[in-house]
């Protein structure tokens, strides 16, 4: 038994339960041990049924949250949206509501050189090429 998945663990468990079982005659001091395989296996297969059933319904589960996060989604924007109405756009009150206030938009430097441009030196006469010296 070296299949990793269950399905594949259960399969390998029913080939030996159903090969005991027709050489019960045979080797008949091994009965304890395949009734006990017989019950594992029964459990095993229920196990996976159950296991089954909750996958599909934490699918279903999970498309209903998916389904009810938009609606309020939808609802919780259009509630943002009467609270703006009603207090105004710039209202602190909406701060309550966990609503961004309109606080006006933030103004561009009046300079208009860009930061991190250096300036030229003043240029400076060097003692070999004046002329008057």
């Amino acid at each position: 038994m070296t299949d990793k998945t269950y399905s594949g663990m259960i399969g390998n468990l029913a080939r030996l339960t159903a090969a005991l079982g027709a050489s019960a005659t045979e080797i008949p001091h091994l009965e304890g041990i395949r009734s006990r395989l017989e019950k594992i296996l029964a459990d095993a297969q229920e196990a996976a049924k159950q296991q089954a059933a909750l996958i599909a319904s934490k699918q279903e589960a999970t498309k209903r949250l998916q389904s009810l996060a938009r609606e309020g989604l939808r609802a919780a924007t259009g509630v943002q949206k009467l609270l703006q109405e009603h207090y105004g756009l710039g209202s602190e009150k909406l701060a309550e509501f966990g609503v961004q206030p309109f606080r006006g938009r933030k103004t561009k430097k009046a300079n208009p050189e860009q930061p991190g441009t250096p300036t030229p030196p003043p240029p400076t006469a060097h003692p070999t090429t004046n002329p008057n010296l």
